[in-house]
């Protein structure tokens, strides 16, 4: 056991704070329609925490909209994840309720290896 404080960092890209507006869906047959709002917290290359009112799944696949014009870390993130019809395709990996009609998810973004993300769609 590491007695010495130093917990080695189990991402495998940095995350840095990204708080703005974000637009998303829940790709499932009853709400693809519905655009829903919300907000980003932070970002990495392989996710995002975001702050969002609707309750949504494990494993539930997000389309996501955001600004990613103003990302240092854009040009990695684009050469790396899906991105469908000008979104990025995420699932959903970890909620923690914040309070009434409030959760914190956890967003891992799909890559462009993870092609068969339709096999998901519900």
């Amino acid at each position: 056991m590491d007695t010495s404080g130093n917990i080695p960092e189990r991402r495998a890209f940095s995350r840095m704070s990204y708080a703005a507006p974000l637009a998303y869906k829940v790709c499932n047959k009853e709400t693809i329609a519905k655009l829903l709002q919300g907000y980003t917290s932070d970002i990495s290359e392989a996710g995002m925490l975001c702050n969002i009112r609707e309750a949504v799944n494990p494993d539930d696949i997000l389309w996501l909209s955001f600004d990613r014009g103003t990302l240092g870390l854009c040009e990695g993130l684009e050469k790396r994840v899906l991105i469908y019809q000008n979104g990025i395709i995420g699932k959903v990996v970890r909620i923690e309720p914040k309070g009434y009609d409030n959760f914190d998810v956890g967003i891992k973004f799909l890559t462009r290896e993870e092609k068969n993300w339709n096999n998901e769609y519900k």
